[in-house]
């Protein structure tokens, strides 16, 4: 289980955070998004609760559906803790 079974990381809760806040900024429901990125709706929630840690194409699947660049979702993080 891809960052499910060692916790939650500060990194990962950030991006479950801004993929949250670009949703709702476009009043996207959990579900309209998960169907626009082709994934599974819980998929979403787990992302947006920092529980996942997506792959690249699922982070750019993810960026296409809200109409942005990867980068908006995933820069800066490079300096948040992550695993060790």
């Amino acid at each position: 289980m891809s960052g499910t079974s060692k916790g939650k990381t500060p990194r990962q809760r950030e991006l479950g955070r801004r993929i949250r806040e670009m949703r709702d900024d476009r009043s996207m429901s959990q579900e309209a998004l998960a169907l626009s990125a082709d994934v599974h709706r819980t998929y979403i929630a787990q992302l947006e609760s920092g529980m996942r840690n997506p792959s690249l194409e699922t982070t750019a699947k993810l960026a296409l559906a809200l109409g942005v660049d990867v980068a908006d979702l995933v820069g800066g993080l490079q300096s948040w803790p992550g695993r060790e």
